[in-house]
């Protein structure tokens, strides 16, 4: 499994402007950037083992070096929609990067062989590779493990830079 300090912390809400003010004062963030209604398709995407077809609305930011993330979920079955259902607005998971795409597939097959389901992946247009895992019943909901590509990775550094 990945070695390392987690790169984002996600929270799924409702409400968009509030969690950005509420995190704003609580961490800092200064600035946050709005993706609304990202599609996340049956063709690149799957929740629960089939292919998925859901709308979200995530807003990012910044506190420090950790991404902060928004996700309010738009429409369709998906795991931001059962965790508000379940739990209501909250923290969701954390994020460890792969640094390429054959340690993504190797920190996917370690966290398997080491109890944890996958609930949702996919691939972002971009490239960004995704996975939820899961091992619930071990107190562990859900940690995100993404491959970054240079590109999608330079966006999220000139939000990082927005900051400052």
């Amino acid at each position: 499994m990945l070695n390392q300090t987690p790169v984002q912390v996600a929270w799924v809400t409702r409400d968009l402007d509030a969690t950005e003010q509420t995190l704003s004062a609580l961490l800092g963030a200064k600035k946050w950037v709005r993706m609304p209604g990202v599609h996340f398709g049956p063709d690149s995407c799957t929740y629960r083992g089939r292919p998925a077809d859901f709308t979200a609305d995530i807003s990012l930011s910044y506190a420090g070096d950790m991404q902060l993330e928004l996700i309010a979920p738009v429409g369709g079955a998906n795991v931001y929609a059962d965790f508000l259902a379940t739990s209501g607005p909250g923290l969701h998971h954390i994020c460890m990067a792969a640094a390429d795409e054959a340690a993504f597939d190797t920190a996917l097959h370690d966290a398997c062989a080491g109890g944890a389901s996958v609930v949702m992946q996919g691939v972002l247009p971009g490239g960004m590779r995704f996975a939820y895992v899961s091992a619930a019943g071990a107190g562990v909901p859900f940690i995100e493990i993404a491959y970054i590509p240079p590109d999608i990775q330079a966006v999220f550094d000139h939000i990082k830079n927005e900051q400052k």
